[in-house]
């Protein structure tokens, strides 16, 4: 029985990250940009129904992704319409605005954004009631405006209520300061991690910053495109998404995957890498082996956020390898590395990294892996937004634009005082040891009670 997952594609970020994801989805699955398969091998429609709707159109069946297509302004899902794969959507899967958000998280979550929420709910209850066993929901969606940010925001609080037991995943890109395209990036992505924060159940960070550096440095593109750091995230969801979407050794679900990396339900913001990381044209001359893509996978040059997990220790980590690997070389390698950088993991939680294994590679790759980090070190994203922001909020810099949609400023100040728990929270752990006298007392105390 399949378990599928909706996609929900929020503001322009969202949609040209999810258009490079589909492109990447359709080139596995061996389905042209109509949606009709022209694969050769079974195991790519084994499990299609993850993703798919199948639709049959008589002569062939073809596959149309479940997804919905949101902006406030018709720009982005009109150039979706008209591009490549256009012909794949369902028509009525896009909606969108007249004005836009301007980059102002309120609009996005209270007025105009609130105005677009139920046509969207409308269009993915027409998703999921056909569905057999859902499993859960992923957003693709930015931070740093007003669309994505606050419209994604939103419909992730009306997901919780509507879904309350169903997995809400978000693939979140963060504004960085040095690829900054507005002055109020820092409100808009305080105010989503907020939300973030009560309403997901696992958020997986991308910021500018990083892909900037990965693409001119390992895949050497001289000036990078928007397309160039997409097909970075891409390549990333597609890792994260390969124990749903093909049948393998220690497959599991989205609920699986959560249940191993997010040891207490505030701290599910997860740093992913990615390996091999290198210019197309130097392929050819690589050797990757089992422990070059592991390393790779722990190496701060392979992260997709802009952290460095020196400074912090990982709670979890998920590890996801693809191609002809067998499961006691991957496990015996991450082991290794583990045993080796023991300072860098907790010591409170034992065999905190999982593996798991898929024997589809990746279009035009014979091995690759993808790694799923809960480190502590992540608290460096939220306390550099939370610096600017405190900085801008303390002058009321710019809030009449907010207070103008008919926000309260007592949101600010608690967007405020959440993120520095957050932060103090993940702090808290990193110096968190394993007290043998401590636990043994508690024991012991439980054990009189139960007596």
């Amino acid at each position: 029985m399949p378990r599928e997952i909706i996609n929900v594609q929020a503001g322009q970020a969202g949609n040209q990250v999810g258009e490079n994801f589909w492109k990447m989805v359709l080139a596995e699955h061996g389905l042209d940009y109509n949606g009709f398969y022209h694969g050769t091998d079974p195991l790519q429609l084994a499990r299609v129904d993850t993703y798919f709707s199948e639709v049959n159109t008589g002569s062939a069946a073809k596959y149309v992704p479940r997804s919905v297509q949101i902006d406030l302004e018709a720009g982005v899902c009109d150039r979706l319409r008209s591009g490549p794969t256009g012909a794949l959507y369902k028509p009525d899967t896009f909606i969108t605005g007249e004005g836009g958000a301007g980059n102002n998280w309120a609009k996005g979550f209270y007025t105009d954004g609130a105005e677009l929420v139920d046509p969207i709910m409308d269009a993915l209850r027409k998703q999921s009631e056909p569905c057999d066993a859902l499993q859960g929901f992923q957003i693709i969606h930015s931070l740093g405006g007003g669309t994505g940010a606050g419209l994604g925001c939103l419909l992730l609080s009306k997901l919780r209520e509507e879904y309350p037991d169903r997995m809400l995943a978000t693939f979140s890109i963060l504004p960085s300061p040095k690829v900054s395209e507005t002055v109020v990036e820092p409100y808009n992505a305080l105010l989503s991690v907020h939300q973030l924060v009560e309403n997901s159940d696992m958020t997986i960070c991308v910021d500018n910053e990083a892909l900037y550096d990965i693409t001119s440095r390992a895949l050497k593109v001289k000036g990078p495109t928007f397309d160039d750091l997409n097909g970075v995230i891409s390549q990333v969801m597609c890792g994260v998404s390969t124990s749903l979407r093909f049948p393998g050794q220690l497959n599991g679900d989205l609920r699986k995957l959560c249940l191993n990396l997010i040891p207490f339900p505030r701290l599910h913001f997860l740093a992913p890498s990615s390996a091999p990381l290198h210019d197309a044209k130097t392929q050819s001359f690589q050797r990757i082996s089992v422990p070059d893509l592991t390393s790779a996978l722990f190496d701060r040059k392979s992260l997709l956020v802009a952290c460095d997990p020196r400074f912090g220790r990982y709670l979890t980590a998920a590890t996801i390898f693809r191609g002809k690997i067998s499961s006691r070389e991957a496990e015996y390698t991450v082991h290794q590395l583990q045993q080796k950088n023991s300072h860098l993991f907790v010591d409170w939680i034992p065999d905190n990294v999982s593996v798991t294994l898929c024997s589809v590679p990746p279009v035009g790759h014979k091995q690759s892996a993808t790694c799923l980090a809960n480190t502590t070190a992540i608290q460096e994203l939220f306390t550099r937004s939370l610096s600017q922001f405190t900085a801008m909020y303390k002058r009321q810099a710019f809030m009449h634009w907010y207070t103008g949609e008919g926000m309260d400023t007592l949101e600010f100040s608690e967007a405020e005082s959440n993120t520095r728990d957050l932060v103090n929270e993940y702090q808290q752990y990193q110096e968190a040891t394993v007290d043998s006298e401590e636990v043994e007392g508690e024991h012991a105390s439980e054990l009189d009670q139960s007596v």
